[in-house]
């Protein structure tokens, strides 16, 4: 590669998520020079993956329907919502959270992003969580539209490799831009915001566990080189443990659903707003359901009342009422089936059991899943008729589900349970258990700087989203895209400030 060529400007963002995006906005917005760096061929890392929710308070949405909301009661649902693990959350970064989700909320609204809601999340006192419409990748296409009209210099498939550092602080990055490898400088600072580890076996094993390595990411890109980059200077991972997974989800469908390919124009969000505001939930309902039956696992309702799991050759693998997603990755293909009997399909067909739900938004039963997931969805009037539906077989499936019904399971059985006595029978899978994201985020100063163990800094390199997570718990839906923006900008601004604190030294 060459490695002759230098670039330089006020700052460098490495990631191009919402965390990056917001981070470079923020710079340019303050006049200074900048430059993106995102590995791959498109902007949106993480962000373009998710369901695209924001928890906020005080927003237009709320006070439309009179909802009186307040950070001070949204800090206090987060301790709650963090659980056993409150005592190991950063309270001062959880406090700029919330008392900046507001104005993130109308930054979003006035570059375009359209939200509907709010919807309802307990243990939330409030309906706080908002959801982007069309779908998350609206993030990108109008954060990349407004931070290329304030003159971002955005450089696509180009990876960072290692930071520069000359005089005791991070001057700049270098970077293999198309197999051509660059120096980045950096006159004000460098901000990392490459989003979590969820995809690097080496991370998650290092700090979660061998288990947690085996397990396969949402996002497959989410290779933590952030995180790398900032440990050879001395940073280090708090809270490096959590790790969102094993989580059982439906395997994605080969080809993507019309919620997923409709394009991030803004009249057509426009269109699905008004849409969510007037029409009966009777007309929407399906099309929702062709999202929701893509991106959710199984209801551990199915389990409590007799579903069971079994393997790919047919084998019941788990008691599945104790944390099965930690098995599934042992077995073959790292694959498993959900069996029903017609018992089962009945329950399942409508409130109160659910297959799966997207919280606020709407729940799945098993009807959706025919219309919307037929890859998955296997359905026999025998047992061996349901194994060579799914292409398990059919001799040691029937040995499973007949020990199941004897003593193993049953009403004889040390659970209770009842037996998958009577077909039709229904097979749901494959399911795969996955890493959502890994709530481990460098060590870092309320300015988003990083910080070594001792608490000093490393001069010029700050971080943001997942990347700058510091020990902040983002626990329940909409926290981790609105850290993004929050730490984005924070880490943005307080980047461009240092190119003026360093011209008067």
């Amino acid at each position: 590669m060459d490695s002759n060529v230098r670039e330089s400007a006020d700052v460098i963002v490495v990631g191009g998520g919402g965390a990056g995006l917001s981070a470079a906005a923020e710079a340019a917005r303050l006049g200074r020079k900048t430059i993106l760096l995102e590995k791959n061929p498109a902007l949106g890392g993480s962000t373009a993956w998710s369901v695209g929710s924001i928890s906020a308070t005080n927003t237009p949405h709320q006070l439309s329907r009179g909802i009186l909301d307040t950070p001070d009661d949204h800090f206090e649902d987060l301790e709650t919502l963090a659980g056993s693990y409150a005592n190991r959350d950063n309270r001062a970064l959880r406090r700029l959270l919330v008392d900046r989700s507001n104005e993130m909320l109308h930054w979003l609204m006035s570059i375009g992003l359209v939200f509907v809601g709010p919807n309802p999340e307990p243990p939330h006192r409030q309906p706080r969580m908002h959801n982007v419409l069309p779908n998350s990748k609206a993030f990108p296409d109008r954060l990349g539209r407004h931070c290329r009209k304030l003159g971002v210099d955005i450089r696509l498939n180009a990876l960072a490799e290692r930071l520069i550092v000359e005089n005791d602080r991070v001057a700049g990055v270098v970077a293999s831009c198309s197999g051509r490898r660059t120096e980045f400088r950096a006159r004000g600072g460098v901000v990392l915001a490459s989003g979590d580890y969820s995809a690097s076996a080496e991370l998650k094993g290092r700090y979660a566990g061998e288990n947690a390595a085996q397990l396969e990411p949402v996002n497959p890109t989410a290779t933590g080189e952030g995180f790398k980059l900032a440990l050879d200077l001395g940073a280090v991972i708090v809270n490096g443990d959590i790790v969102r997974g094993p989580i059982m989800r439906f395997v994605p469908p080969r080809r993507r659903k019309l919620l997923q390919l409709l394009p991030p124009h803004r009249w057509l969000a426009l269109i699905m707003r008004w849409s969510f505001d007037h029409l009966p939930p009777a007309l929407l309902r399906p099309f929702v359901m062709s999202f929701l039956t893509t991106a959710l696992g199984p209801s551990v309702d199915l389990f409590k009342r007799g579903a069971i799991l079994v393997n790919k050759e047919g084998k019941r693998f788990v008691d599945e009422l104790d944390r099965p997603g930690r098995m599934v990755p042992l077995q073959p293909d790292r694959e498993a089936f959900i069996i029903l009997d017609g018992r089962l399909a009945a329950e399942f067909s409508a409130w109160p059991y659910f297959v799966s739900t997207a919280p606020g938004v709407a729940y799945a039963y098993l009807d959706d899943y025919r219309r919307n997931r037929k890859d998955i969805f296997h359905k026999a009037s025998t047992v061996e008729g349901l194994a060579a539906a799914m292409g398990v077989p059919a001799a040691a499936l029937a040995d499973t589900i007949a020990r199941c019904n004897t003593a193993e399971r049953g009403p004889s059985g040390s659970d209770g349970r009842p037996p998958l006595a009577a077909g039709p029978y229904y097979g749901l899978g494959p399911v795969k258990s996955y890493v959502v994201f890994t709530d481990g985020g460098l060590k870092v100063s309320e300015r988003l700087e990083v910080l070594k163990e001792s608490g000093d800094r490393i001069e010029g390199l700050f971080a943001a989203g997942s990347a700058g997570q510091g020990g902040l718990l983002l626990e329940g839906h909409g926290h981790h895209l609105g850290w993004a923006f929050i730490s984005g900008k924070i880490a943005g601004r307080n980047a461009a400030l240092r190119v003026s604190s360093l011209a008067s030294t």
